[in-house]
Protein backbone atom coordinates (compact mmCIF):
# COMPACT_ATOMS: atom_id res chain seq x y z
CA UNK A 1 0.00 0.00 0.00
CA UNK A 2 1.24 3.81 -1.17
CA UNK A 3 1.19 5.06 2.44
CA UNK A 4 1.30 8.65 1.20
CA UNK A 5 -1.15 8.21 -1.94
CA UNK A 6 -3.53 6.55 0.61
CA UNK A 7 -3.13 9.28 3.43
CA UNK A 8 -3.55 12.16 0.40
CA UNK A 9 -7.20 10.27 -0.74
CA UNK A 10 -8.48 9.90 2.39
CA UNK A 11 -8.00 13.27 3.77
CA UNK A 12 -9.67 14.36 -0.11
CA UNK A 13 -12.57 12.30 0.74
CA UNK A 14 -13.04 13.49 4.13
CA UNK A 15 -12.73 17.53 3.03
CA UNK A 16 -9.79 18.35 4.50
CA UNK A 17 -7.95 21.40 2.90
CA UNK A 18 -5.45 21.34 0.98
CA UNK A 19 -3.09 23.13 3.20
CA UNK A 20 -3.68 20.54 5.95
CA UNK A 21 -3.30 17.97 3.56
CA UNK A 22 0.25 19.34 2.95
CA UNK A 23 1.18 19.64 6.21
CA UNK A 24 0.10 16.58 7.28
CA UNK A 25 2.10 14.41 4.36
CA UNK A 26 5.30 16.53 4.56
CA UNK A 27 5.26 15.31 8.41
CA UNK A 28 4.43 11.82 7.66
CA UNK A 29 7.35 11.68 4.89
CA UNK A 30 9.70 13.05 7.29
CA UNK A 31 8.74 10.41 10.21
CA UNK A 32 9.20 7.98 7.20
CA UNK A 33 12.97 9.05 7.18
CA UNK A 34 13.39 9.19 10.35
CA UNK A 35 11.70 5.70 11.23
CA UNK A 36 12.47 3.20 8.23
CA UNK A 37 10.35 0.60 8.93
CA UNK A 38 7.64 -0.78 7.41
CA UNK A 39 4.54 1.36 8.75
CA UNK A 40 2.47 -1.30 9.79
CA UNK A 41 4.94 -2.54 12.27
CA UNK A 42 5.54 1.14 14.00
CA UNK A 43 5.24 1.36 17.85
CA UNK A 44 4.35 3.81 20.27
CA UNK A 45 7.82 3.85 21.20
CA UNK A 46 8.98 4.94 17.65
CA UNK A 47 6.53 8.16 17.25
CA UNK A 48 7.62 9.34 21.23
CA UNK A 49 11.14 8.75 19.98
CA UNK A 50 10.55 10.93 16.57
CA UNK A 51 8.44 13.44 18.86
CA UNK A 52 10.85 13.52 21.29
CA UNK A 53 13.37 15.15 18.47
CA UNK A 54 11.12 18.18 18.17
CA UNK A 55 10.83 18.70 21.77
CA UNK A 56 14.65 18.13 22.35
CA UNK A 57 14.90 21.16 19.48
CA UNK A 58 13.01 23.12 21.66
CA UNK A 59 10.36 23.43 18.35
CA UNK A 60 7.15 25.45 19.00
CA UNK A 61 4.09 23.81 20.40
CA UNK A 62 2.55 23.93 16.95
CA UNK A 63 5.11 22.06 15.20
CA UNK A 64 5.10 19.36 18.21
CA UNK A 65 1.20 19.32 17.92
CA UNK A 66 0.83 18.89 14.15
CA UNK A 67 3.14 16.24 13.81
CA UNK A 68 1.17 14.02 16.30
CA UNK A 69 -1.59 15.07 14.82
CA UNK A 70 -0.47 13.10 11.82
CA UNK A 71 0.54 10.35 12.92
CA UNK A 72 -2.56 9.56 14.74
CA UNK A 73 -4.30 10.37 11.46
CA UNK A 74 -2.10 7.65 9.71
CA UNK A 75 -2.43 5.38 12.38
CA UNK A 76 -5.90 5.06 13.42
CA UNK A 77 -7.58 6.31 10.17
CA UNK A 78 -5.01 4.53 6.97
CA UNK A 79 -3.90 1.65 9.49
CA UNK A 80 -6.30 0.65 11.44
CA UNK A 81 -4.57 0.82 14.72
CA UNK A 82 -5.86 1.84 17.85
CA UNK A 83 -2.59 3.73 19.48
CA UNK A 84 -3.14 4.82 22.68
CA UNK A 85 -0.72 7.73 22.71
CA UNK A 86 -0.52 9.08 26.53
CA UNK A 87 1.76 12.13 25.05
CA UNK A 88 0.69 15.32 26.66
CA UNK A 89 0.01 18.12 23.59
CA UNK A 90 2.36 20.56 24.07
CA UNK A 91 0.76 24.13 25.24
CA UNK A 92 0.86 26.82 22.39
CA UNK A 93 1.56 30.44 23.94
CA UNK A 94 -1.45 32.28 24.03
CA UNK A 95 -0.46 35.65 22.48
CA UNK A 96 -2.60 38.57 21.60
CA UNK A 97 -3.47 39.35 18.09
CA UNK A 98 -2.08 42.06 16.76
CA UNK A 99 -4.30 44.91 15.40
CA UNK A 100 -4.19 48.30 14.30
CA UNK A 101 -6.22 51.04 15.34
CA UNK A 102 -9.27 52.73 12.93
CA UNK A 103 -6.06 55.94 12.41
CA UNK A 104 -3.70 53.51 11.87
CA UNK A 105 -6.00 51.80 9.13
CA UNK A 106 -6.05 55.28 7.41
CA UNK A 107 -2.67 55.76 7.41
CA UNK A 108 -2.31 52.36 5.86
CA UNK A 109 -4.68 53.03 3.33
CA UNK A 110 -3.68 56.77 2.70
CA UNK A 111 -0.16 55.14 1.45
CA UNK A 112 -1.34 52.65 -1.05
CA UNK A 113 -1.30 54.57 -4.78
CA UNK A 114 -2.20 51.55 -6.56
CA UNK A 115 -5.51 51.14 -7.39
CA UNK A 116 -5.51 47.04 -7.11
CA UNK A 117 -2.77 47.06 -3.68
CA UNK A 118 -5.55 49.59 -2.17
CA UNK A 119 -8.48 47.41 -2.93
CA UNK A 120 -7.32 44.01 -1.91
CA UNK A 121 -6.22 45.67 1.73
CA UNK A 122 -9.59 47.32 1.49
CA UNK A 123 -11.41 44.16 1.13
CA UNK A 124 -8.86 41.94 3.59
CA UNK A 125 -10.48 44.94 6.56
CA UNK A 126 -14.02 45.46 5.43
CA UNK A 127 -14.91 41.83 5.50
CA UNK A 128 -12.43 40.47 7.75
CA UNK A 129 -10.98 38.07 5.39
CA UNK A 130 -8.28 35.84 5.35
CA UNK A 131 -5.29 36.41 2.91
CA UNK A 132 -5.96 33.00 1.43
CA UNK A 133 -10.01 33.94 0.80
CA UNK A 134 -9.29 37.68 -0.98
CA UNK A 135 -6.81 35.25 -3.69
CA UNK A 136 -9.64 32.88 -4.10
CA UNK A 137 -12.55 35.21 -4.94
CA UNK A 138 -14.13 35.17 -7.91
CA UNK A 139 -16.60 37.76 -9.73
CA UNK A 140 -19.48 35.37 -9.16
CA UNK A 141 -19.02 35.59 -5.62
CA UNK A 142 -20.36 39.03 -4.84
CA UNK A 143 -24.03 39.70 -4.60
CA UNK A 144 -24.15 43.44 -4.82
CA UNK A 145 -28.01 43.56 -5.09
CA UNK A 146 -27.95 41.91 -1.30
CA UNK A 147 -25.09 43.88 -0.22
CA UNK A 148 -23.03 40.55 0.05
CA UNK A 149 -20.01 38.26 -1.22
CA UNK A 150 -19.14 34.67 -0.37
CA UNK A 151 -16.07 32.60 1.31
CA UNK A 152 -16.33 29.83 -1.28
CA UNK A 153 -14.55 26.62 0.68
CA UNK A 154 -12.70 28.57 3.11
CA UNK A 155 -11.09 27.29 6.33
CA UNK A 156 -13.34 24.17 6.76
CA UNK A 157 -13.91 23.96 3.25
CA UNK A 158 -17.10 25.56 4.66
CA UNK A 159 -18.67 28.84 2.28
CA UNK A 160 -20.12 31.62 4.44
CA UNK A 161 -21.64 34.82 3.69
CA UNK A 162 -19.55 38.55 3.97
CA UNK A 163 -20.23 41.94 4.14
CA UNK A 164 -19.97 44.19 1.17
CA UNK A 165 -19.08 47.96 2.46
CA UNK A 166 -21.56 50.21 1.46
CA UNK A 167 -18.59 52.61 0.78
CA UNK A 168 -16.58 50.39 -0.84
CA UNK A 169 -19.33 48.93 -3.01
CA UNK A 170 -19.29 51.78 -5.77
CA UNK A 171 -15.28 51.13 -6.43
CA UNK A 172 -15.37 47.69 -6.36
CA UNK A 173 -18.12 47.64 -8.82
CA UNK A 174 -16.10 49.30 -11.04
CA UNK A 175 -12.94 47.58 -10.88
CA UNK A 176 -14.97 44.29 -11.42
CA UNK A 177 -16.77 45.68 -14.38
CA UNK A 178 -12.94 46.52 -15.77
CA UNK A 179 -10.96 43.65 -15.25
CA UNK A 180 -12.81 40.85 -14.54
CA UNK A 181 -13.87 39.19 -18.06
CA UNK A 182 -15.64 36.59 -17.64
CA UNK A 183 -17.97 35.49 -14.49
CA UNK A 184 -16.05 33.24 -12.60
CA UNK A 185 -12.65 35.06 -13.34
CA UNK A 186 -10.62 35.84 -10.41
CA UNK A 187 -10.50 39.23 -8.88
CA UNK A 188 -7.17 39.31 -8.40
CA UNK A 189 -4.47 38.21 -10.60
CA UNK A 190 -0.91 38.93 -11.13
CA UNK A 191 1.50 39.78 -13.82
CA UNK A 192 0.84 36.44 -15.85
CA UNK A 193 -2.87 36.36 -15.52
CA UNK A 194 -2.75 33.62 -12.77
CA UNK A 195 -4.55 34.07 -9.26
CA UNK A 196 -2.39 36.63 -7.00
CA UNK A 197 -0.10 35.11 -5.05
CA UNK A 198 -0.62 35.33 -0.67
CA UNK A 199 3.69 36.31 -0.63
CA UNK A 200 2.55 39.35 -3.10
CA UNK A 201 -0.39 40.96 -0.55
CA UNK A 202 2.39 39.98 2.52
CA UNK A 203 4.74 42.09 0.50
CA UNK A 204 2.03 45.02 -0.40
CA UNK A 205 1.09 45.16 3.55
CA UNK A 206 4.90 45.30 4.60
CA UNK A 207 5.52 48.15 2.49
CA UNK A 208 2.50 49.85 3.35
CA UNK A 209 3.37 49.71 6.43
CA UNK A 210 6.68 50.84 6.47
CA UNK A 211 6.06 53.76 4.26
CA UNK A 212 3.03 55.02 6.80
CA UNK A 213 5.34 54.94 9.74
CA UNK A 214 3.50 52.07 11.28
CA UNK A 215 6.03 49.82 13.61
CA UNK A 216 3.77 47.75 14.65
CA UNK A 217 5.38 44.04 13.19
CA UNK A 218 1.87 43.85 10.69
CA UNK A 219 0.75 40.85 7.79
CA UNK A 220 -2.78 40.40 5.62
CA UNK A 221 -4.04 38.67 8.76
CA UNK A 222 -3.98 41.63 10.94
CA UNK A 223 -6.53 43.39 9.17
CA UNK A 224 -8.68 40.48 9.96
CA UNK A 225 -7.60 41.16 13.60
CA UNK A 226 -8.73 44.49 12.95
CA UNK A 227 -11.81 44.57 12.03
CA UNK A 228 -13.06 41.92 14.69
CA UNK A 229 -11.29 44.47 17.35
CA UNK A 230 -13.29 47.22 15.86
CA UNK A 231 -16.24 45.33 15.59
CA UNK A 232 -16.31 44.53 18.94
CA UNK A 233 -15.75 48.51 19.72
CA UNK A 234 -18.54 49.55 17.81
CA UNK A 235 -20.77 47.67 20.22
CA UNK A 236 -21.76 44.03 18.28
CA UNK A 237 -21.72 41.38 20.24
CA UNK A 238 -19.81 37.47 20.05
CA UNK A 239 -23.05 35.57 18.47
CA UNK A 240 -23.00 38.00 15.66
CA UNK A 241 -19.07 38.17 14.85
CA UNK A 242 -18.18 34.55 15.23
CA UNK A 243 -20.24 33.80 11.90
CA UNK A 244 -18.75 36.67 9.99
CA UNK A 245 -14.98 35.37 10.63
CA UNK A 246 -16.24 31.54 10.03
CA UNK A 247 -14.81 30.62 13.48
CA UNK A 248 -16.68 27.18 14.76
CA UNK A 249 -16.01 28.31 18.25
CA UNK A 250 -17.15 31.12 20.21
CA UNK A 251 -14.44 31.04 22.18
CA UNK A 252 -12.03 31.84 18.93
CA UNK A 253 -13.94 35.09 19.02
CA UNK A 254 -13.85 35.92 22.62
CA UNK A 255 -9.95 36.81 22.48
CA UNK A 256 -11.29 40.15 20.25
CA UNK A 257 -13.71 41.07 23.42
CA UNK A 258 -10.38 41.09 25.55
CA UNK A 259 -8.35 43.32 23.32
CA UNK A 260 -11.18 45.90 22.77
CA UNK A 261 -13.17 45.71 25.85
CA UNK A 262 -14.00 49.39 26.26
CA UNK A 263 -14.36 48.89 30.13
CA UNK A 264 -10.94 47.25 30.52
CA UNK A 265 -9.75 50.24 27.80
CA UNK A 266 -11.19 52.92 31.07
CA UNK A 267 -9.52 51.46 34.02
CA UNK A 268 -7.30 53.52 36.07
CA UNK A 269 -4.41 52.00 37.60
CA UNK A 270 -4.42 51.86 41.16
CA UNK A 271 -0.82 53.53 41.10
CA UNK A 272 -2.90 56.66 39.86
CA UNK A 273 -4.42 57.19 42.83
CA UNK A 274 -1.64 56.95 45.11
Amino acid sequence: MDIIYTMQREMLRRGYSPKTISTYVQCIRNFMKFCKKDMKVITKADIKRYLDKYIDKQCAGNTINVNLNALKFLMEEILGKRVMLKIKYSKVPKTAPIFLTKDEIKKLFDVVENEKHLLILEILYSAGLRVSEVINLRRCDFEFGRGIGWVRKGKGMKDRPFIIAKLLEPKLNKYIENNCNSFDSYLFTGYNGRRLHVRSIQEIVKRAAKKAGIEKNIHPHSLRHSYATHLIENGYDINTIQPLLGHNSAETTMRYVHMANPKMIKVVSPYDNL
